[in-house]
């Protein structure tokens, strides 16, 4: 048993060729390119980061990298491990898919360093492929709708959000004053699509004697960033 480990520990040891080396960074640096493409075509101007970007395709070099120096050998992964156990990334994900990259670059780093090129180019082409198509569908942006006025006026200022949205506006913050009222209406996409053929709802509101401030503002995760 003992022969048996000491040979396969023998064997597992073995280095690679330096042609193989530059065949394994070759397809990775290609394929880093492919990755890079898709995320720059697949994320509006508000969303895209180059920086980011930039880092994806070194990220897949990087494992390439790792992958080439801990090979075969066993107790050499094991140290690998450990090494980079140690490593804390602090840097927040803000848009879901970007996890999706960072995990793709790692995967096809790794099957560059191992040399299985046709599943990293087969993977990667239907990921390209996949990513382009559905990239840019965004979620549903969120509007509130906040209105400082007059307390003399709260019965019409909830009237006129009532009839002008037909119901469909959910109040979520009414704060009142002896003097002062604040309402945060939020809405939907589609109730204010449904709603522009009645108007402006700023005019409405502003007609009405005691409001003094309307701002609509948009709730969109996309721009923190």
């Amino acid at each position: 048993m003992k022969e048996m480990l000491l040979k396969y520990l023998q064997e597992s040891n073995v280095s690679i060729s330096i042609e193989q080396v530059l065949l394994n960074f070759l397809v990775s640096i290609i394929l880093s390119i492919v990755i890079y493409l898709a995320y720059r075509y697949s994320h509006s101007k508000a969303v895209y980061s180059q920086r980011f970007n930039v880092s994806l395709a070194m990220l897949t070099i990087i494992t390439t990298m790792v992958m080439n120096v801990i090979g075969n050998n066993i107790a050499l992964s094991l140290g690998m491990v450990g090494a980079l156990s140690i490593v804390r990334f602090r840097t927040a994900i803000k848009d879901p898919r970007d996890s999706v990259y960072i995990f793709w670059c790692i995967v096809v780093g790794i099957c560059c360093g191992v040399s299985e090129y046709t599943i990293a180019a087969v993977g990667s082409a239907i990921l390209f492929i996949f990513l382009l198509i559905f990239g840019h569908i965004k979620s549903n942006d969120r509007y509130l709708l906040v209105i400082h006025a007059s307390t003399e006026v709260e019965e019409e200022i909830e009237k006129a959000i009532l009839v002008f949205y037909d119901g469909e506006a959910n109040m979520r913050v009414k704060n009142t004053t002896s003097e002062r009222v604040e309402y945060i209406y939020e809405l939907s996409q589609r109730i204010i699509n449904s709603s522009k053929d009645k108007g402006n709802i700023n005019k409405k509101l502003y007609e009405l004697d005691g409001v003094e401030r309307v701002n609509l503002v948009c709730q969109n995760e996309d721009i923190n960033r």
